[in-house]
């Protein structure tokens, strides 16, 4: 598999090309007799993986990775039906969302794209998201991460406002919080109680598989 997942990184970062080459992938995969779940498992998760980590390093960029989380996408749509299980695909659910007040979700999206690619579930709720909001998605998903972004300094409270929330609802204790953006630190972090910082999108799909135990 070790071929399968270097060409799908390869193809995937192709730009114009992107979406072509890796469906192409994905079909010679397909008729040689790989498995969905293994095109899935072994081919596009560790390949988004690199991929995340080349955007963490700097060696690719915002647009490459949207570019390669839809061609990535569009080829897994295809595998869905074939997938003989889901489940064995799915690392838990991420509840994600722009904070209250804040409009920006470039660097949300680019969160939920990689952890999409991970072999996540992944439930937006946009932008401008109330504390009541990610709690009753919390309890509505039984989502095992909060995911919250910021890119203002003014919102960053209301990052407070939705731990606290979590604490009132009574779900604090049974998910995992991890906050990012901008202005965002690990000191604020720490001061606000969460479970892990990201610093970017790469990043943040490796917290997230610490804070619930994948290896």
């Amino acid at each position: 598999m070790a071929d399968l997942k270097s060409s799908l990184v390869s193809s995937m970062l192709a730009r114009a090309e992107a979406m072509s080459q890796t469906e192409k992938i994905v079909e010679d995969a397909m008729n040689s007799g790989v498995p969905a779940d293994e095109v899935l498992n072994e081919g596009f998760i560790p390949a988004m993986a690199i991929i995340g980590d080349k955007f963490s390093e700097g060696e690719v960029y915002i647009p490459d990775v949207l570019i390669a989380a839809r061609a990535m996408q569009a080829s897994v749509d295809k595998l869905r039906p074939l997938l003989a299980d889901e489940a064995a695909t799915d690392r838990g659910t991420v509840v994600i969302g722009t904070v209250k007040g804040d409009l920006h979700d470039i660097g949300k999206n680019l969160v939920k794209y990689m952890l999409q690619g991970s072999g996540f579930n992944v439930v937006d709720l946009g932008n401008d998201v109330s504390a009541e909001q990610f709690a009753e998605a919390v309890r509505t998903h039984e989502a095992g991460v909060v995911a919250m972004s910021a890119l203002l300094t003014t919102t960053m409270g209301s990052m407070k406002d939705v731990v606290d929330g979590l604490e009132e609802a009574g779900l604090r204790d049974r998910v995992k919080i991890m906050i990012g953006g901008a202005p965002v630190t690990q000191e604020y972090a720490d001061r606000i109680k969460v479970d892990g910082y990201a610093r970017d999108a790469g990043s943040a799909v490796h917290i997230a598989m610490e804070l619930l135990g994948i290896e």
